[in-house]
């Protein structure tokens, strides 16, 4: 079974997202949706190797950075006193993260445990271990940060649509200036 880019930057996302809800709520389990079925026990062992296979935690180490300075434009606004505080703090945010790291490689190795049967889970991790899927490991921390850049960009675009279109709107309504 192959596991292209898709697959892979699906995991990656789904771990930048689990880090900004840790980061922003300190929580854990309001990151959390509602809890499914325990999967079984020898799904989970596999997913556990898998998880480690695609070195999960470490690709996350590497993309902290990247997340952490891209969430201080949201934070900071413009605002040079805040920008001081967010650069303090920055090293703290790092360092919590960094603590959490094994309980998110148990939370992603439940998911895939509930989503994949045994004998894909071998697969899968055998992938892993193959020359594509160690280059896969490797080039992953330059594609999810380009593809951050990327939806970033296209979220300002399509915030900038949309304020375009109520504005217009508004206007043909009567309701703006």
């Amino acid at each position: 079974m192959a596991m292209g880019p898709t697959g892979a930057f699906a995991v990656r996302y789904s771990i930048v997202c689990f880090l900004a809800a840790i980061m922003l709520t300190g929580n854990l389990a309001r990151a959390q949706t509602a809890p499914e079925p325990s999967p079984p026990a020898e799904n989970l062992a596999a997913a556990r190797e898998l998880v480690q296979a695609m070195k999960a935690t470490d690709t996350l180490k590497a993309l902290l950075p990247a997340i952490i300075s891209n969430m201080k434009a949201a934070v900071v606004q413009n605002r040079p006193e805040i920008e001081k505080q967010y650069d303090a703090l920055m090293p703290i945010f790092a360092d919590a993260a960094n603590a959490r790291l094994n309980e998110l490689a148990d939370q992603v190795a439940v998911v895939y445990a509930r989503r994949f049967t045994l004998d894909e889970l071998h697969q899968i991790k055998a992938f892993y271990q193959t020359p594509v899927g160690q280059k896969m490991i490797t080039e992953q921390p330059a594609i999810a940060r380009e593809t951050m850049a990327l939806g970033q960009q296209l979220g300002r675009s399509i915030a900038t649509d949309i304020q375009t279109r109520m504005l217009e709107q508004m206007r043909k309504n009567g309701n703006a200036n």
